[in-house]
């Protein structure tokens, strides 16, 4: 059943603080956790990744602290170079409300740098956590496929892919291939229209304009045509924003509207 959003935390952090500074300020989730670190750009929705960003500055010394997963001399001086915290694992266990959690918002988990090993660490974590539900997206579906049957899926994760335009749509292919519980799409950069994207078997879709000071302009048509496609599936629809020089620039009303949905609802009395 689809359900109105609730609750809203704010404040950036790549998710490794404490518990206060683990909120965000991403529309659709409640609070980021980030156990990797570091990414590799693999198609046009990546061009202005805001974590490139935030790894290059806010965090630079911070993640240069860290050894990279492949050691190699450019990696240590890349602070965007793949790195793995295994002293935040355990950082959702220690969040006694339910949340939702973003989980990697500065990485992608199935990432090729990291190993099987590392993942599963991951994972475990999500296990022992009931109590929140754990909002995982990659762009690398294919190596969510290659461990399905190796890696628990509880009923508490939610894996997603990014899909900014048609070029990229095998990628939902790729998803149903997985045991992931609820499948979502993330639509951010909405770069094209998506009207023809296969939304049967998917449970929720996200979508966005791109924020920053070189965003890429979202068309309304673009936007509306996502949205009527998920209506006329019945699949929950959220539009986080319409993006601009910040994110807030453009605000989140869609034709007048604030489309905030999700495919699960928060059990705010769930017990760890």
């Amino acid at each position: 059943m689809a359900v109105d959003r609730i609750g809203r935390s704010a404040a950036f952090c790549d998710g490794g603080g404490s518990v206060s500074r683990a909120m965000t300020g991403i529309e659709w989730t409640d609070a980021t956790w980030n156990p990797m670190t570091g990414c590799t750009q693999i198609s046009a929705g990546c061009d202005h990744c805001y974590a490139l960003t935030v790894a290059h500055t806010k965090t630079r010394a911070t993640y240069l602290a860290q050894p990279p997963v492949v050691l190699t001399d450019r990696n240590r001086e890349d602070p965007f170079a793949p790195r793995f915290w295994p002293e935040r694992l355990d950082q959702p266990l220690r969040w006694r409300t339910p949340k939702r959690i973003f989980v990697n918002s500065m990485s992608d988990v199935f990432h090729g740098h990291f190993s099987y090993a590392q993942i599963a660490q991951v994972f475990a974590t999500m296990v022992r956590a009931p109590q929140h539900q754990f909002q995982l997206l990659t762009k690398r579906p294919d190596r969510a496929v290659r461990y399905r049957r190796q890696l628990p899926w509880p009923p508490n994760l939610w894996l997603g892919v990014s899909v900014e335009s048609m070029t990229v749509a095998y990628r939902v292919d790729r998803l149903l291939e997985t045991h992931a519980a609820v499948k979502f799409i993330s639509a951010e950069p909405l770069l094209g229209p998506l009207d023809d994207l296969p939304l049967a078997g998917i449970d929720w879709v996200i979508g966005g304009g791109e924020s920053g000071p070189h965003a890429r302009p979202c068309d309304l048509a673009w936007a509306q045509g996502l949205r009527d496609a998920c209506a006329g599936a019945g699949v929950p629809f959220f539009w986080k924003q319409w993006g601009g020089r910040s994110s807030k620039s453009g605000g989140r009303l869609l034709d007048g509207v604030e489309h905030s949905v999700y495919p699960v609802a928060l059990d705010m009395g769930a017990q760890p």
